[in-house]
């Protein structure tokens, strides 16, 4: 039976539908916010733990908009959640603080900005997460992007 690793992060937007990247210290590209799940703990509760060790903030976690069947060559296989995490309120942004030195810094990221800062996969996967938000419908993945005959595709 698989046995994959799970991870889960967070889909936060500013107003002008901008996706919020992290960089973290040990990754040379950007990231969103989250990281894996502990054993025991839902992909949701990871998420929330995930904000608020990161970014020292806590935050409600709306609905999953998109999971990811994402085996990687040297990790083995992975399933990724990702949140809708909404918009983040100025006194919200304001109140960011890296708690635990994985985080160095963050920014938002238009729709082209996102396929210079991170890898391809994690911005097909980035992609579809905002089309899943816009059309209020998750999205099933496989590395990063629908599969072939996928009517959502």
């Amino acid at each position: 039976m698989a046995t994959p690793r799970v991870a889960a992060g967070v889909l936060f937007v500013d107003e002008h539908d901008r996706v919020m990247l992290v960089k973290p210290s040990y990754k040379p590209y950007w990231d969103i916010p989250g990281g894996y799940v502990e054993p025991g703990e839902s992909p949701r509760a990871a998420c929330q733990r995930e904000i608020l060790e990161e970014l020292g903030i806590t935050v409600p976690v709306g609905g999953m908009l998109a999971v990811d069947w994402a085996p990687h060559p040297a990790e083995g296989d992975k399933m990724l959640f990702i949140f809708d995490g909404g918009t983040l309120a100025d006194e919200q942004l304001a109140a960011i603080q890296f708690q635990d030195n994985e985080i160095t810094e963050f920014t938002f990221a238009s729709s082209d900005d996102i396929e210079r800062l991170t890898i391809p996969r994690l911005a097909r996967r980035l992609h579809a997460a905002l089309a899943a938000l816009a059309h209020q419908r998750p999205v099933y993945l496989e590395e990063g992007s629908s599969p072939a005959g996928d009517a959502a595709s």
